[in-house]
């Protein structure tokens, strides 16, 4: 076992959030190895966004973007932070995360947790500039014009990240859901594509897995009318499997992990049949495995996210990810993961 997989097992004793405190701080300070370079066929892109690998980081490990130098030299072709809102908020009260482990499962009911705008586009203006970093935007809890906050982080990121994700889809703001219906979006969209301008940065749209095919077609459409560059699909769910079997599968929050799999599966396929190749997709929920990432890109992802899976497996699932992807991709004779993606099975 890898010394850093060592730690995380250490860290599975722990209660799940000062587990989670300890690890970003671990990150930080440890004298991390730069990674080895990546293999050529592993290249993608998302969009204008071009990738060394397609195995990103999703939001929510490092809110406050404090660990982005540790987390860039685990092997992530991409590393997204956040969720960040205008003004610092101190979330839900704990405990607010949960360990399903007989479910290889989490339930967080984090809420939006972090140290606000500014703090964050101090830490993003000292980013380290090899690595490709995104930023998760949020709205405040208390906000009742949440559009405004989503367009404030925008215009205060500007040029500080790689790309920004509009995330509307936690379950655990109050409103923040009800943004996916069209009416909505189509306020939010067109005020963020107004506060873009000419800016060449990528926004990205993260949905939930919650919607029906027919809402997530109209978010698609709703996407393309306002030049959204790829579509995240898709965040924790509300949904709670009837196979769970861990004490904690009742707590309130989304639910994240294996657990999430087919539901965030589900979302995917109906968002490749919506899009029709006409919008990028990146895969999240119940990736834990090369298998689980090769499934999601021929599905039509053109990269992946995890999470959930480092907690139980450890940052060495991402060299373990892309070491199979990479032979799978020979194997079946493809030379970028693009094109595995793009090509119907």
């Amino acid at each position: 076992m890898a010394l850093s997989d060592l730690g995380t097992a250490l860290l599975r004793w722990m209660d799940a959030e000062t587990a989670h405190e300890l690890a970003i701080r671990a990150i930080q300070v440890l004298p991390l190895p730069a990674p080895v370079a990546d293999d050529p066929v592993l290249a993608t892109a998302v969009g204008p966004l071009e990738l060394p690998n397609p195995v990103g980081l999703a939001a929510g490990l490092d809110k406050n973007g404090v660990a982005l130098r540790g987390l860039s030299r685990l092997g992530f072709g991409f590393v997204e932070c956040g969720s960040v809102t205008p003004r610092a908020q101190p979330g839900n009260p704990k405990p607010r995360l949960f360990r399903l482990s007989e479910d290889r499962a989490i339930i967080n009911r984090m809420g939006f947790n972090n140290a606000g705008l500014e703090a964050f586009a101090v830490r993003l203006a000292a980013r380290p500039a090899n690595a490709v970093i995104g930023a998760n935007l949020g709205a405040n809890k208390d906000t009742e014009d949440k559009a405004a906050d989503y367009v404030a982080g925008l215009i205060r990121l500007k040029g500080l990240a790689d790309y920004v994700t509009v995330n509307v889809s936690s379950p655990n703001t109050p409103g923040l859901r009800a943004l996916q219906g069209r009416t909505a979006l189509d306020d939010l969209l067109g005020r963020l594509a107004e506060a873009r301008g000419g800016d060449a940065t990528p926004v990205f749209l993260k949905i939930a897995p919650d919607l029906t095919a027919a809402e997530i077609a109209m978010v698609v459409e709703a996407a393309l009318d306002h030049r959204i560059d790829a579509l995240i699909v898709s965040n924790t769910t509300l949904d709670r499997p009837a196979t769970l079997r861990s004490p904690h599968r009742d707590e309130a929050g989304g639910l994240s992990g294996e657990a999430l799999k087919d539901r965030a599966m589900a979302a995917l396929r109906a968002a490749a049949d919506a899009s029709d190749r006409r919008l990028p997709l990146i895969a999240v929920g119940g990736i834990g495995s090369g298998q689980d990432a090769w499934d999601r890109i021929r599905a039509g992802a053109c990269a992946v996210q995890i999470y959930s899976a480092l907690i139980y497996e450890g940052p060495g699932l991402v060299g373990r990810i892309k070491l199979d992807l990479a032979a799978r991709l020979r194997a079946e004779g493809f030379s970028t993961v693009s094109e595995a993606a793009s090509t119907p099975r």
